[in-house]
């Protein structure tokens, strides 16, 4: 079973009943390769009406017979729709079914007339037949050795994406995030996950130390995993830089990991973490650097660089002023603010002079100062000049 959503997880655990339905999938409205975002119209026994189903997919296509468990909601636009929360493919129960499924696109190879006619040979058995006897489609007029290849590869790579996202939903990834996984490293999915859940919040936009968290916790990993320890120091770092901070002093940033990584079982040790950062540093993992009062300083690399290429381009920008006629520019002043019946206190009158020279400057100042007023007077003197 794969577990999917477009909504948040606190918005699925509301109490909306759920339900089940079963149906194939006709066709397809919209879907996102990106993001598996689909919305699809499904064909159910005894409805008079096509259903819109709506959520996230790995791989979807027209004629697969799926079990889907959701609610149901009521579009503005679109009338009534089912949100899946999860599901799960079934096999085709009659023979049109399996002839629509393998001729839907979902195998590469295989189109409708193909499809046509392997159920035509092998009838209820065909789909038993493609997973544990692919070769007899040679007994199929107009398939030769090299289609049933294709076909072959086609069906392992279905294959591999369902096991992947039953792997995934078992551990309680939803299926939003484990389509993203699986984008991002396909067949390796499985071993990646397993082997460290944390490079997750690394590599894949959208999930981050918390998420990367639970899934290691659903996986077993230890909470005082080396893996855990240095995700949570990147996590820590970055959360800073939200917040405005270019880097975190050493002893802040050891309170501020022990207290995301502490759990009922575990508290880490700070000479643990310390450790880590020192080992982080030789790698250039991360950044240390010792401030003027000799405290260390950690910086996560991307902004430890940024800052110090923005530092050196502004310093190169201040050492090459431009050459200007500064009683022209003072008597260009004089004219407009006179002409406009205007008076520029000392300060807003240093900055417009200031704006013709300087190559890169910062305009500050609480409300009510006169900022854009001096900007616009700024623009008007670029504008003359």
């Amino acid at each position: 079973m794969s577990t999917l959503s477009n909504l948040s997880d606190q918005q699925l655990n509301t109490s909306v009943p759920h339900e089940t339905i079963t149906g194939v999938v006709e066709r397809l409205t919209f879907y996102s390769v990106e993001s598996g975002y689909t919305v699809a119209r499904l064909v159910r026994p005894r409805a008079t009406e096509l259903t819109t189903i709506v959520g996230s997919f790995a791989n979807i296509q027209p004629g697969q017979t799926l079990q889907l468990t959701g609610f149901w909601r009521d579009h503005p636009q679109f009338g009534p729709q089912f949100q899946v929360v999860n599901y799960r493919e079934t096999k085709p129960a009659t023979l049109t079914g399996i002839e629509k499924y393998l001729g839907s696109g979902l195998i590469k190879g295989v189109g409708p007339v193909t499809a046509r006619r392997i159920v035509a040979h092998f009838g209820l058995e065909t789909l038993e037949i493609i997973e544990n006897q692919i070769d007899r489609l040679i007994e199929v007029q107009g398939i030769a050795k090299k289609r049933i290849k294709l076909i072959k590869n086609a069906w392992e790579t279905q294959k591999a994406i369902k096991e992947v996202m039953v792997f995934l939903q078992s551990h309680g990834v939803s299926t939003t995030y484990a389509v993203k996984i699986y984008k991002q490293y396909k067949d390796e999915a499985i071993a990646t996950v397993t082997n460290n859940p944390y490079q997750l919040a690394t590599d894949i936009y959208g999930i981050g130390f918390l998420t990367a968290d639970k899934i290691a916790f659903n996986l077993g990993v230890a909470p005082d995993s080396e893996f855990r320890y240095r995700a949570g120091l990147i996590h820590v770092l970055g959360e800073a830089a939200a917040d405005g901070h270019c880097y975190l002093p050493q002893p802040e940033l050891l309170k501020n990991v022990i207290k995301l990584l502490i759990t009922e079982s575990h508290e880490p040790k700070e000479n643990a973490i310390a450790d880590i950062i020192k080992d982080m540093a030789l790698k250039d993992d991360l950044i240390r650097e010792k401030g003027e009062d000799q405290t260390l300083l950690c910086y996560k690399p991307t902004y430890f660089h940024t800052e110090q290429n923005l530092a050196q381009s502004i310093h190169n920008m201040l050492s090459q002023p431009v050459a200007q006629d500064m009683p022209r520019v003072r008597a260009w002043i004089d004219r407009f603010t006179n002409s406009r019946k205007i008076q520029l206190s000392e300060q807003q009158q240093l900055a417009v002079e200031m704006a013709a020279y300087s190559r890169v400057m910062i305009l500050t100042g609480g409300p009510g100062c006169g900022k854009t007023f001096t900007t616009h007077t700024i623009v008007s003197l670029w504008q003359a000049m």
